[in-house]
């Protein structure tokens, strides 16, 4: 990958914010090195995670006066589909595609942070060292999205593989959209539903079925040189990620940060491929106000010396090798208790680079 983070401050995609602009504020303001776009859950149906990124994708459904989504899978779809593919292979098409991803764009009306951060990197003009942009990952898409009868959209292989695609070609144009403006990309698949891989509510999800996804998808962000990353915000599988590809794994640090080390070959040959690790360890829940930032770099050192006790790996190639973030997103937070997440972060970030240079 050739990316050194060194301990770099970035944060988790979703604010409780609804005013694009004051969000924006706060992440230029507190990571300004490695900035996101804000997913503005205050703004409503729109900006829901999976809703978010479900333009453009056959047979979507929205009831607004229910405030939920779902897919029509009755009757003869084959017209939408072929649409669908069609523009999926003038884009993707590794021989002759295009590469324009704009027929999966998202509007501002589904993601304001996204367009306004655009405009701000357009104003500014320059380039920053990172920008970091997120997609709904496949597989939380798949299963946490139902059909006119409650069935998730998983179960159902056409739609779960037009669902892949979607997700690739969103990917790929976000990173398009913000390539002019930043020196790296990175692009992060949010996959919190793979917290329960394995449990008896998805006993029939197929551990080579998600590697084999995640893999698409990565394989589309790399397509256009970025940095690929998967978020799970709670404990999972973690070899599941690094076999699929990823250059980042996202994990939350604060509750789970020991489970990286249960997979020790898996990080190692991560690690010294130049891949990277993002610690979250500042809490995005109510541990948050007992936090300090000398407690968070306490945290993150008696994890960073479990993992290199069970990975054989250098203490300084993890450091090197990290990014600090939030362990989740925002978006349910007390806005006064977001912004902190993120001021610590930045604080964490710096007192860890003052310390190792």
């Amino acid at each position: 990958m050739g990316f050194r983070p060194r301990c770099m401050a970035t944060a988790v995609g979703s604010m409780p914010h609804d005013d694009a602009a004051k969000a924006l504020d706060v992440v230029l303001t507190t990571i300004p090195e490695a900035p996101i776009w804000p997913q503005l859950s205050g703004r409503g149906l729109n900006e829901q995670m999976e809703v978010q990124f479900s333009e453009g994708i056959p047979r979507r459904v929205l009831d607004r006066e229910k405030g939920r989504m779902y897919f029509d899978t009755s009757g003869d779809y084959s017209e939408a589909f072929a649409e669908f593919y069609e523009a999926y292979m003038a884009a993707m098409d590794p021989e002759g595609g295009t590469g324009d991803c704009s027929a999966m764009a998202i509007s501002p009306d589904h993601a304001a942070g996204f367009h306004a951060l655009v405009e701000r990197l357009k104003a500014e003009g320059g380039r920053r060292r990172v920008v970091k942009c997120h997609t709904t990952g496949p597989c939380t898409f798949a299963l946490a999205t139902v059909d006119e009868n409650k069935r998730a959209l998983y179960y159902n292989e056409e739609f779960r593989d037009v669902i892949v695609k979607a997700m690739a070609m969103k990917c790929r144009w976000q990173i398009q959209m913000l390539q002019p403006y930043a020196e790296d990309v990175i692009c992060t698949i949010d996959e919190p539903i793979l917290s329960a891989f394995g449990s008896s509510t998805y006993v029939s999800v197929q551990r080579h079925d998600v590697v084999a996804i995640l893999a698409e998808v990565i394989d589309a962000i790399h397509s256009d040189g970025a940095i690929a990353g998967v978020h799970c915000c709670g404990n999972t599988e973690w070899s599941i990620l690094m076999e699929a590809g990823v250059d980042v794994v996202s994990f939350d640090a604060f509750e789970f940060g020991e489970t990286i080390a249960m997979y020790p070959d898996h990080v190692k040959r991560h690690l010294e491929a130049d891949k990277a690790l993002a610690w979250g360890v500042v809490p995005t829940g109510a541990a948050l106000r007992q936090q300090t930032v000398d407690t968070l770099i306490a945290h993150y050192e008696r994890m960073v010396g479990h993992l290199v006790e069970r990975a054989g790996v250098d203490p300084q190639l993890v450091r090197e090798q990290t990014l600090l973030t939030g362990s989740c997103g925002t978006g349910s937070m007390q806005m006064a208790d977001a912004e902190k997440v993120f001021e610590l972060t930045a604080a964490t970030a710096a007192s860890l680079r003052e310390r190792y240079g």
